[in-house]
């Protein structure tokens, strides 16, 4: 057996302990293993391919990122190719891959991503390619897992950041808001707010209301409390309206979602008369080292990841449903976006404790 392994859209901490543990797992075996970088960007020739041995995955557990690179604009079916006039075309290159595959003698491939590049290897599977999933994503939006590495490690660190700004917030009578990711989930908010005890968190599953936002700041000010922290996810909006975007001003520029943090401070702080600040976590949430539990959890997709090979359950990602690893049909992971249910005990916890959700 000679598998693959890629590594596709953002990175996660955690991706280089998957990487180690299904290389390791897979020479275990005697297979060969490849890693290909840059997504499926080394089997269009656009990258390299590079071997796997127990010596280069050695002491990558702890590290952020990954050793084989990784894109979110490299997708096989829709590829960017520039044409004669400077403009750019997308092009199926998804032959190729196959191609190069089949002559590099590659047998199966493991491909570690969010719902994007699932979506990719969903497709690929329906191609003939022999692939199996690990999903990937900090915002934990992957149907059919319990949750994906590097989730943990994002809400750690705004947690973190949460504790920092409530000395600072306290001592000047300020609010400050804080924006995560979460584009259309808001799991890194729900979860860091609570665990951090911020006054407000506002999520994309829940719009909200400036009026009752800026109330709920009034109040604490009536209560003696003359600072507040409002936590929100990038993708979060208020009732009736739409989501926060930048950039598209420029000839070319594509436009993203954020940038609530700051509108949102302003708005609090004409509507209230405080002084409000923002900021913007942004890649904080992606890089540094994994917490113990993304490791552990990433190491155990691995492992299952070529369990999944040697048994042939193709086109099935590994998940997590407690207390055990199963897989599923990339088809039942894409059926349906994982969101914040507004009515979860998470939810409910917080709103017991006080905190509003601006609605």
């Amino acid at each position: 057996m000679r598998l693959a392994i890629s590594t596709g859209g953002g990175d996660a901490p955690g991706l280089n302990a998957v990487i180690r543990a299904a290389a390791l797992a897979a020479i275990h075996r005697g297979w060969d293993v490849l890693g290909i970088c840059r997504g499926y960007y080394g089997l269009l020739g656009e990258d390299e391919i590079i071997p796997l041995t127990r010596e280069s995955v050695r002491g990558i557990a702890y590290m952020g990122g990954t050793i084989l690179r990784t894109t979110n604009r490299g997708n096989p079916f829709e590829f960017p190719v520039q044409q004669a006039d400077g403009s750019y075309a997308l092009v199926d290159r998804s032959g190729e891959v196959l191609d190069n595959a089949r002559a590099m003698g590659i047998d199966a491939l493991i491909s570690i991503g969010g719902d994007g590049s699932l979506a990719i290897a969903q497709r690929f599977f329906e191609k003939g390619l022999r692939v199996v999933g690990v999903p990937k994503t900090i915002d934990n939006d992957v149907s059919g897992t319990i949750t994906t590495f590097g989730f943990d490690t994002a809400v750690t660190t705004a947690i973190e950041a949460i504790d920092k700004l409530h000395t600072t917030a306290e001592s000047h009578d300020r609010v400050l808001v804080m924006e995560v990711m979460g584009r259309h989930a808001g799991f890194i908010a729900l979860h860091s707010g609570l665990a951090g005890t911020a006054d407000v968190i506002l999520i994309p599953e829940i719009p909200y209301d400036l009026e009752c936002v800026c109330e709920k700041i009034r109040a604490r000010d009536r209560m003696g409390r003359h600072f507040s922290i409002v936590v929100v996810a990038e993708g979060a909006f208020p009732k009736g309206g739409q989501e926060s975007v930048i950039g598209g001003s420029l000839p070319g520029e594509s436009r993203r979602v954020g940038g609530i943090a700051g509108r949102l401070a302003w708005d609090i702080e004409q509507m209230t008369g405080k002084e409000s600040r923002s900021l913007v976590l942004g890649h904080l949430q992606r890089g540094g080292m994994p917490t113990g539990y993304d490791r552990l959890l990433a190491a155990r997709f691995g492992g299952a990841a070529v369990e999944a090979v040697e048994n042939e359950k193709w086109g099935h990602m590994v998940a997590l449903q407690s207390p055990h690893i199963v897989t599923i049909p990339f088809t039942e992971a894409l059926a349906v976006h994982k969101r914040v249910d507004p009515h979860h005990d998470i939810v409910r916890t917080a709103r017991a404790t006080g905190i509003s959700f601006g609605d």
